[in-house]
């Protein structure tokens, strides 16, 4: 520190400068006092201080991931700690990136010491959609760092030698179902000798499905220190069983918390009708527009899909079936198409929902009854009625669970489900992400089971069994469930057209209709295609019997609403494009001819065609 000088050039004391005290920082705001959620915005943790691996946080910034979720947030930092963790939380929360990303972190610090090749990770899924959706993850996640990272999935319909050579390169991360897998393990195709992670996603269902000998199977040939996650919408008997079987003390996760804010955006209805005013509500909706947006229809079996399909079809509205018959291909290939807008209907028949029934008749204290051998009705002599064969069906489908159906604004339940857990998990297709979501379920009151014969099914009689148990259930997720009002008066007007398009869907149009849809695929199959080139008889062959497959009786007259069937409020409720009653007679047209030197009012003709009409322009000549 210099020193200063007086006039006689000696050092006088330095007079100290007054300190600066630091600028004491604004009072908060009241906004800012009563903004906790900003606050808890600012505590949350991003994907870099959660502990990944830098490759993957780039990967992640990609997918435009802003902030983890809160299934990521509790997860993921106890994944990478190497705990056993147990994970409840709902549809559509980021399940599956809670365990992919410490899972690939994991092995890709493992190999930074150790080059050694083997399997380390196999995820076990109840389904094949969802295990294809798990596959795609993998692969967005692992984009910075495919030359480490390796992954196969076990469920093509393949050969063993096919699925063999898949495994040959020992890939990192297996994805399969468990029969798949427990079926490659038992071949020698798949090694778990060095398994560090086992991952059971919807663990809940990987036992309804039957697969729990597959589980025991696979539980006998895993090592001892492995680690395992749990992924699951509910906690349930299965999950105890599978917890006892896999787990060494797992952390539990019940994040109920995360029901709040987008729930509020979730409005459930439910409306009481018969069977055949279900029918004509569901036409109103749609053909009227009185939802929009990607709608997903839940039916009971295959053959209510395509009978379904079939009286969109009679409105020119426009929808695609999902269902166990159709290929595996096929189904994602729809999924997708439904994911980028190019159907807004997709009609799914949730056959699984048969999984929980029996849950729900212990629940409401009934059991299912089997006729027993010796029974009285033997003794009578009555035979039991054949069963007639039916198409073979994929077991490890679900539309209900697992897959990824994007931005969807609503669920229909055209049919009840057996159970409030099944209810739970299709309205959870929707609202999502932050996003508004309607349900709508219909309900069959008992006393009207049964009133329309052509179109009653029998699981519709327990429907408002299963309302009560889904009211209650809901109530505890502080939902509620609103009465769908709408005026019967101005149906009537409808139902004539819905009563002749129900008409022509007749059981051969169904049966056709499923047929021309598998025949459509064979057709577009690419495995197929080299034997289609080779033999191009039997590929006309194929598209000759669709052209005669068509047996629905078309009635143009049903694509468009006439203005005089519409209320004077609804008239509004169409699209843009105003469809209205098109008059058989032409307005502002060409004038019509009549013959010269006559009586304008005879021998009048019509241009048809080019031709005279000839019923009217007939002479007798009378002879002389």
């Amino acid at each position: 520190m210099k020193r200063k000088l007086n006039k006689n050039d000696e050092p006088v004391a330095a007079v100290p400068e007054p300190e600066t005290k630091p600028a004491k920082p604004a009072k908060p705001t009241n906004a800012a006092k009563t903004d906790p959620e900003k606050k808890q915005k600012e505590a949350e943790p991003s994907f870099a201080e959660l502990g990944l691996d830098p490759r993957l946080v780039q990967a992640v910034a990609k997918q435009s991931f802003e902030k983890p979720t809160l299934v990521q947030r509790k997860a993921i930092p106890l994944a990478l700690q190497g705990q056993d963790v147990l994970c409840k939380a709902k549809t559509g929360s980021g399940k599956t990136a809670a365990y992919v990303l410490p899972l690939l972190s994991g092995i890709l610090r493992r190999k930074t010491t150790d080059s050694a090749q083997f399997t380390a990770a196999l995820i076990l899924v109840p389904t094949r959609e969802l295990a294809d959706q798990v596959f795609k993850a993998i692969g967005q996640f692992s984009a910075f760092c495919a030359k480490d990272i390796h992954a196969a999935k076990l469920t093509e319909n393949v050969s063993d030698a096919v699925q063999r050579s898949l495994l040959a390169n020992v890939p990192d991360v297996v994805v399969s179902t468990p029969a798949r897998a427990w079926h490659s393990v038992n071949s020698g195709a798949l090694s778990l000798g060095r398994l560090q992670y086992l991952v059971l996603d919807e663990a809940d269902l990987v036992l309804s499905y039957g697969y729990d000998e597959d589980m025991e199977s696979i539980a006998r040939s895993l090592p001892k220190a492995v680690q395992t996650i749990m992924m699951s919408a509910t906690l349930s008997a299965e999950l105890d069983t599978l917890k006892g079987i896999f787990c060494r003390n797992p952390t539990v996760l019940d994040l109920k918390e995360e029901f709040g804010a987008e729930d509020e955006k979730l409005t459930q209805f439910y409306a009481k009708c018969g069977e055949d005013d279900k029918w004509l509500i569901a036409y109103l909706i749609f053909k009227l527009q009185l939802v929009k947006g990607p709608c997903l229809i839940f039916v009971a079996d295959i053959d209510r899909s395509y009978r379904l399909k079939l009286f969109f079809e009679q409105f020119s509205i426009r929808s695609c079936v999902l269902n166990s018959e159709l290929p595996i291909n096929t189904r994602i290939k729809i999924i997708e198409e439904f994911n980028q807008g190019i159907y807004d209907i997709i009609i799914a028949s949730d056959e699984k929902s048969e999984v929980f029934g029996d849950d729900a008749a212990v629940e409401d204290g009934e059991a299912k009854k089997e006729p027993k051998k010796g029974s009285k009705a033997e003794e009578d002599g009555e035979q039991p009625k054949k069963k007639r064969k039916q198409q073979k069906k994929d077991e490890e489908y679900s539309a209900s669970r697992g897959i990824d159906f994007k931005n969807v604004a609503a669920v229909v339940n055209f049919d009840m489900p057996t159970s409030a857990s099944s209810y739970t998990h299709r309205i959870g297709r929707t609202a999502r992400a932050g996003r508004a979501g309607i349900a709508l379920s219909f309900v069959i009151p008992k006393e009207l089971f049964g009133k329309h014969k052509p179109t009653s099914i029998k699981s519709s009689e327990k429907d408002e069994k299963v309302l009560a148990r889904v009211t209650r259930q809901q109530a505890k997720l502080n939902r509620t469930l609103e009465p769908y009002n709408f005026n019967k008066s101005q149906m009537e007007a409808f139902r004539y057209r819905m009563n002749d398009a129900l008409r022509a869907v007749t059981k051969v149009a169904v049966r056709e209709a499923r047929t021309r849809e598998l025949r459509q695929e064979l057709i577009r199959s690419e495995t197929l295609k080299r034997y289609f080139e080779e033999n191009p008889s039997e590929l006309s062959h194929l598209r000759h019997d669709g052209e005669l497959g068509r047996t629905t009786r078309q009635q143009p007259h049903l694509k468009h609403v006439p203005d005089y069937l519409l209320p004077t409020e609804g008239a509004k409720g169409l699209a843009a494009d105003k469809l209205g009653f098109v008059p058989f007679k032409k307005v502002g047209g060409k004038e019509r001819k009549h013959r010269k030197g006559g009586n304008p009012r005879a021998g009048r003709t019509f241009k048809t065609g080019g031709r005279k009409d000839p019923l009217k322009t007939f002479k007798v000549r009378r002879k002389k």
